[in-house]
Formats: structure tokens, sequence, C-alpha cells
């Protein structure tokens, strides 16, 4: 008997990418293809149609985060791969982010090196059940966010946001009323955070979604190509919501261990560390380095990032203190120190060292 196999499982088989096989499916240039509800299915041993255009591989795109998100790595890791440490990959045979966040570090190194054990955690519950959804429901997530960007692409700015705030309340209610939902909650995650302004992730003290819609024109709410690829690094990590200290365990000497904290703000102005209801002081920032402290004791290599306080006041030497006797380099970034545009610019931000 002839099994089946889904558009995405024959898009990594065929090296092709999800929206490819969609195609040549509604153009019924598969043989034995059917449907099971909105999916198409696909026999197994199905052979990939001649195609005699140039195609974009899905093993060619390096996989990206799939979130904005407040302080993301992205625009550094150029500087940061500098700073990995040398046996990655050889006598580094982990990897472990306590503090996960969009993940732009973890993406490069999955995109740079095949290591043993992967392991993330966050303590934002709703987007850790987003890497979840992804990891094991990419295809029904997928479905639901085209939904969600047809339907918001289609209609004016006043309808976008009755439509967007529709949108934000199903998510509010979803989530205080602790329902399983898991794939929906996700995909509202995502739409909420391609739309959103500036891409914030902040809720208020009860736990809701808080954050207005941005003014996007034309955003990219479903990169189907980028979340199959996403899907498919994930396979290997093992994704862990809860306290960062919940990943002691499985942390030695062979482990790289990056951590992206809320950053101690550099101005009232600046402050943001509400990324789920609870608040990240700088008793936390203590309670951190005391936690790095003891995993460089183990043997691990540790980078944590942070601001750096002299950027506003010269003689702070909070972390300069905190982190003795760790190194402390620092790096230019493009970063906002506050609301006003002469605030803006080239700034220098912290990367802790345990090597």
């Amino acid at each position: 008997m002839v099994g089946y196999m889904t558009a995405s499982e024959a898009a990594t088989k065929w090296n092709i990418s999800h929206r490819r096989v969609i195609t040549l499916c509604s153009e019924n240039r598969i043989a034995g293809v059917a449907t099971l509800g909105n999916m198409y299915i696909i026999p197994s041993n199905a052979v990939k149609p001649v195609d005699g255009r140039t195609t974009r591989y899905v093993k060619d795109i390096q996989v990206k985060p799939f979130v904005k998100w407040a302080g993301g790595k992205g625009q550094l890791l150029e500087t940061l791969r500098t700073f990995y440490p040398k046996e990655l990959g050889t006598k580094i045979t982990k990897y472990c982010e306590p503090m996960v966040g969009a993940g732009a570090v973890l993406f490069d190194v999955l995109n740079h090196y095949d290591l043993k054990e992967i392991v993330i955690n966050d303590s934002n519950a709703e987007l850790m059940n987003v890497y979840r959804e992804i990891k094991t429901n990419v295809e029904a997530l997928i479905q639901l966010l085209q939904q969600f960007e047809k339907e918001h692409l289609s209609l004016s700015e006043d309808k976008r946001k009755e439509y967007y705030y529709h949108q934000r309340e199903m998510y509010n209610a979803l989530i205080s009323q602790k329902k399983n939902n898991s794939t929906l909650r996700a995909a509202l995650f995502i739409y909420l955070n391609k739309t959103c302004f500036n891409g914030l992730y902040r809720v208020n003290r009860h736990g809701a979604f808080n954050v207005p819609m941005g003014s996007y024109k034309n955003p990219n709410i479903c990169n189907i190509d980028n979340l199959l690829l996403v899907s498919n690094k994930l396979q290997s990590v093992n994704i862990l919501n809860g306290d960062y200290k919940d990943t002691e365990n499985m942390i030695d000497e062979h482990t790289f261990v990056y951590f992206d904290p809320p950053y101690r703000p550099l101005s009232k102005t600046s402050e943001f560390t509400s990324y789920n209801e609870t608040e990240f002081n700088d008793d936390n920032q203590r309670e951190l380095a005391k936690y790095i402290k003891a995993l460089a004791e183990k043997g691990a290599k540790v980078i944590a990032s942070n601001s750096d306080p002299k950027n506003t006041n010269p003689d702070d030497d909070f972390f300069d203190e905190l982190y003795k006797p760790l190194e402390i380099h620092r790096i230019s970034a493009k970063r906002s120190i506050n609301s006003k545009k002469d605030g803006r610019g080239k700034i220098s931000e912290l990367l802790i060292t345990s090597y």
C-alpha cells in the first residue's frame, strides 16, 4: 500500500520550496496527489516533476529569526561570531541559550555548526509555544498565517486597525483563559508581532499583550520558506519554558552558552524590561551574574550581552564590578538610548565572556 507525505515533506525530499510544491499540486503535475481537508497529500513514491526553470532551493536559504524582537542581535552577528569559542564544533559539542528571545544567535549557530545537543529556554510561555508549534505543527501554522495575511492585506488602513485589535483581543482571551489552541495562539503571536508597533512584545501586569498597531504598508506576515527551514532546524533542539536556571543540568565544560537578558536601562525613557509580566531589575542582574560565574566555574564557555552604563554615565561601573573577574568587551552597536532623535546612533554594548 502506497503511503503519503505532506507538502513540506515533499519540499524537503525534493529540495524545493513549500510554495513550489503547492503550485505543482494545484497544476496537477504530481501523479496521485490528493487532498485531506485543506491540505495536499502526495504519494510517498511520487517523482519530482521535471522543471526547466531556475529553481530557488530551500537548502540554499539560511534560517533566520521568525519574529522581530526588541534588542535582537541580527545586526551584531558578524561581531558576535568573532567571540564564539574556537573549540565550537570540536571540543564544544553543545549549545544552550537560556533566554532565547528571537534566537538570532541560536539560528546562526544552527546555520554553521552541527552539534550533538542544543537547548533553548525562555520565561515567555507564549514565545516558547511558537517555537514548539513551528517544530511540530508548521503546516497548520502556515495555513493560519496565510489566512491572516490575506485578510489583513485586503483591508483599508482603518479596517486593518479594526482587524488588528480584534486579533489582539482574541489572543489575550486565549492566553487568559489558558485554553489549549496552541497553534492558533502561535499564529496570532506571529501576526501581532509582524503588524504591531516596532515588533515589540510587551504585556501589562495581568499578562495581556498591549502593544498598539504599527504602520506597515505590506508586512510579510507569513514567510513560508523560512518557517519550514526553522521547523527543520528545530527538530534537533530541546525547547524549554521556565527560569533560565532550569538549563543548569545540561551545561558542562563542552557547552557554549549565550545569554541575552533584558538590558539594564541607560535612562528612564529607554527602560523596557516587561517582555512578560515580571520585571528584570538590578537584583535580577546580580542574580544572573552569579549564575553565569557558576557556569564559568564548571568550565562552560559563556557569553553574555548587556547595555553599557558608561554611554550615559562614565562613572557607572555596575557591570565592570559585577562581572569581575570575567572579561568585559565593549562593542559598537546601533541603538536608541532614548525617544529623542539625538539620542539615537552608535553606542557601546557589553559582551561578557568567561574565556
